[in-house]
């Protein structure tokens, strides 16, 4: 059998077992093992230890549980209530104001936790009961909260963009500062939305009424409460950005800034400290298991020379260009995004794509910020993207199906125009980490 044809039949083999319920670890491991040991008999063992070897020397990879660490210590202690009454007082009297503040809210999420499903639980438990009790368009605030959820992955410290990082080989520093101004921008286009929106129909957002009530000091108070997650993020970056620290220093410093918090806020007891170690280490050996597959898959495709067959096929006998090829890329994870998740999504296509994008000439920092985005839309995309059926068990029973469903699409739209902006200028992406580390 030639090598273009093992290739196919592994990732043939691969989705056929994904499709099975099978876990996405083990699917791609043990396509990968099975394929190894067949090709080149009992020394394919190498590749499994090898790949378990380059895992276990890569030293950023000890960020990972300390973000989430850090993630789960701000979400368990509720701080996030802090945060949305805080947008709740300050935002409540412009039209379609607290959902503007829901977008600010699910910033400082992902900004505290690096997973947009867990701003997708935080928006759905707090803001959204809130949104429809004053009144605002339950079709639209469905839309807002789905919409936040989405910057989880792009804002830093985002986790998917850490396993991005070990796949393409890229240091994790530069995606996370090439995700800030994609990330800020695209909330900045969603508050834009909403704000024209409620201002030609304020019947969708209407203004609070109660909110001139609340006492000057009150909102004082809550102005400082909401900044601490800022004042965190900034203890963790600042001393980052500026060469200070070390990436897994500064990740120390933020998951040791927001114990310390929690514990000065009187928020932090044993039971939650027990939930945020075990929800940690469950979450990291996850992550490192589909690293561990991802890699050995990937270093049999290398064996097999996939990549270059592929790349004659696109550019030789298709004569496609390099840009025609990228957006092929970006559709096939839409249609994936249907039944997979982010994860599943980068461990399959990575060994593909990744080093196709390098040979056609893309920079892979410029495209880890694209596969973010790209996901994000195909979460949110009918009928089966993974966003929908997550907001259909948190929403309240008033909130339909087709109300989830109609609500994305304003949405959607926005997050397409932001991925074309960054695919025509890539400078938005590649600026900041280009300034950080070229000084």
């Amino acid at each position: 059998m030639s090598q273009e044809y093992i290739a196919i039949f592994m990732f043939a083999l691969m989705m056929l077992m994904l499709f099975t319920g099978q876990r996405v670890f083990g699917a791609i491991g043990a396509v990968a093992t099975i394929a190894a040991l067949s090709l080149w008999g009992t020394g394919g063992q190498d590749i499994t230890f090898s790949a378990a070897m380059k895992l276990m020397k890569w030293y950023p990879l000890l960020t990972l549980p300390m973000f989430i660490f850090m993630g789960y210590v701000l979400s368990e202690s509720r701080l996030a209530d802090d945060l949305y009454r805080m947008f709740h007082v300050w935002m409540g009297p412009v039209n379609g104001g607290l959902a503007i503040g829901t977008i600010g809210l699910m910033v400082l999420v992902s900004a505290m936790n690096g997973l947009s499903v867990a701003g997708m639980a935080i928006g759905a438990t707090i803001a959204l009961p809130e949104l429809l009790r004053r009144g605002y368009d339950k079709t639209m605030v469905t839309g807002v909260i789905q919409a936040g959820s989405s910057l989880g992955i792009l804002v830093p410290p985002s986790v998917v963009l850490v396993l991005y990082a070990m796949i393409a080989r890229q240091p994790v520093g530069q995606l996370w500062l090439a995700g800030i101004v994609p990330g800020l921008m695209m909330a900045g286009m969603f508050i834009l939305y909403i704000w024209i929106r409620c201002r030609i129909q304020p019947e969708l957002g209407p203004a609070m009424k109660d909110a001139h009530e609340v006492p000057r000091a009150e909102k004082i108070r809550l102005l400082g409460a909401g900044a601490l997650p800022l004042i965190i993020f900034a203890a963790m970056m600042v001393p980052f950005v500026n060469g200070w620290t070390s990436l897994v220093e500064s990740s120390a410093i933020g998951a040791l800034a927001a114990l310390v918090v929690s514990v000065a806020k009187r928020r932090m007891t044993w039971a939650i400290f027990e939930t945020c170690t075990k929800h940690t280490l469950a979450i990291s050996c996850m992550f490192m298991w589909i690293i561990l597959a991802a890699l050995g898959f990937g270093a049999v495709f290398d064996g097999l020379g996939a990549v270059k067959a592929i790349d004659n096929l696109f550019t030789d006998q298709l004569g496609l260009s390099p840009w025609m090829i990228l957006i092929l890329m970006q559709l096939s994870f839409i249609v994936m995004g249907t039944f997979l998740d982010d994860t599943a999504m980068l461990v399959i296509v990575a060994p593909l794509y990744v080093p196709l994008v390098g040979a056609l000439g893309f920079d892979l920092i410029w495209y880890g910020v694209l596969y973010t985005i790209t996901t994000q839309i195909a979460y949110m995309t009918p009928p089966f993207g993974y966003n929908l059926f997550l907001m259909r068990a948190m929403a309240p029973p008033e909130i339909t199906l087709r109300d989830i469903y109609g609500s994305i699409f304003p949405f959607v739209a926005v997050m397409v125009l932001a991925l074309t902006i960054i695919m025509i200028f890539p400078e938005l992406a590649l600026w900041l980490p280009g300034y950080v580390y070229g000084n």
